[in-house]
């Protein structure tokens, strides 16, 4: 076994891709295994999930987001699916939370934020909503009992309440009884969106999901970025034309463009046009834009990491650094770099994981740290505690597995090699 440190990636030297070092792959794999070990804490003995400080403890707050509920349901539900077996018992109590608490069983729908068994939050986002169907979907595909009737009712509610037929894109928000309460429109949750539904075409192989997630990339991707400079712009209104001056939420809506969807969004597309069959398009080259753009212009040459937000002009806006671009990145250079060599991408590849293993992962406690101060120290500006294993998880995951699609298949033919890292 590895020991688990930032020297042990060590393959500084090595020729050909990380992708297929063996050192490398045993090290993505004690490191998901690390995160799954410890966010399993999260499980609380009451409803719903504990977020945890970084020595891995419940934070005081039982504040629980429906994002949260929904992503540790998947991230659990993808170890089970790569042999990792101690996090079942979570999966069972967050698809219970989200039926029995987020659920609204009048008006339909799903609360954003609860508090033990209490609704805190009663406002139905989209945003939440396909991370319901993402985590139906991926319940599904580990065979759990409570996933088909769960993904039944979130499909219906997108269908019925979110989705915009006239332009074919996903509206954001309602009142907890479906009145209007904003003319705000956002590309996170269409984003989003697309991860979910390709998930729950994986797991039902319902065409309507896979026809719904290509309408949210012709209009994002083949549209918008390319009006901007492949950065993509993130507000909208009702009308669906950008608002470029909006300043939301600095957390989920922040001002400007992000860098970091536009590695999700890459990496997302490469998997939608694999699930398409891999047709003669211009997927590969759109991918690619936007991967080239983003590590151009928001990569922080004197301290490592990602800008949180760009302005149009593509100068750092918010110049915070938090772990999830990093992820993202990662996923999204594997993606391309199973499709073909490329030198370019393999350094930069090297590169995120070697600023991860120095900076960001904890190697002590499990988990990543999500922030970094001005010097490269762990912060607490915007998180408590460790709030999420859903975005290092899969950076870890992805590269493991041999497709760009079909992310259950290659994720069992790992279950073998968790097997010989004794990690359950």
């Amino acid at each position: 076994m590895v020991a688990r440190s930032p020297k042990s990636l060590g393959l500084e030297a090595a020729s050909g891709s990380w992708l297929h070092s063996p050192q490398h792959r045993v090290w993505l794999l004690e490191d998901a295994a690390a995160q799954l070990r410890f966010f399993r804490a999260s499980l609380g003995r009451s409803p719903g999930f504990h977020t945890l400080d970084y020595r891995g403890r419940p934070l005081p707050s039982r504040l629980q987001a429906l994002h949260t509920t929904t992503r540790l349901v998947h991230s659990y539900a993808l170890g089970l699916l790569a042999g990792f077996r101690d996090g079942e018992a979570l999966i069972d109590q967050g698809l219970a939370y989200l039926w029995q608490h987020h659920r609204d069983p009048k008006e339909g729908g799903y609360f954003w934020a609860m508090e033990a068994g209490e609704v805190q939050d009663d406002r139905k986002l989209a945003y939440g909503h396909v991370f319901v169907l993402l985590a139906a979907s991926s319940a599904k595909l580990v065979a759990h009992p409570d996933a088909d009737r769960l993904l039944a009712d979130v499909t219906e509610v997108l269908e019925t309440r979110f989705w915009e037929a006239g332009p074919g894109l996903y509206a954001d928000e309602w009142t907890r009884d479906w009145q209007p309460f904003s003319n705000y429109r956002g590309m996170n949750a269409n984003m989003h969106g697309t991860e979910a539904l390709m998930a729950a075409f994986e797991a039902t192989g319902e065409t309507l999901y896979l026809s719904r997630a290509g309408q949210l990339f012709d209009f994002f991707l083949r549209q918008q970025a390319p009006r901007y400079g492949w950065q993509i712009p993130e507000h909208y209104n009702v009308a669906w034309r950008v608002d470029a001056d909006y300043a939301g939420d600095p957390l989920f809506r922040p001002s400007g463009t992000t860098p970091g969807h536009s590695f999700e969004w890459a990496r997302l597309l490469l998997q939608y046009w694999d699930l398409q069959g891999r047709p003669d398009d211009d997927s590969e080259a759109i991918a690619r834009q936007l991967i080239n753009k983003a590590l151009q212009t928001a990569w922080d040459d004197e301290r490592g990491g990602f800008f949180y937000t760009l302005d149009f002009a593509s100068q750092p806006l918010n110049r915070a650094r938090y772990w999830w671009p990093v992820t993202e990145a990662i996923g999204a250079l594997a993606a391309c770099l199973k499709l073909r060599s490329d030198p370019e991408l393999e350094a930069w590849y090297r590169r995120l994981w070697s600023f991860a293993a120095e900076r960001l992962i904890d190697f002590q406690q499990g988990g990543w740290f999500p922030e970094l101060d001005a010097d490269n120290q762990p912060a607490a500006a915007q998180f408590d505690g460790k709030p999420d294993i859903y975005h290092a998880l899969q950076a870890n995951l992805f590269p493991l597995v041999p497709s760009l699609s079909r992310l259950a298949e290659g994720l069992g033919e790992l279950q073998e090699d968790f097997r010989a890292l004794g990690v359950n």
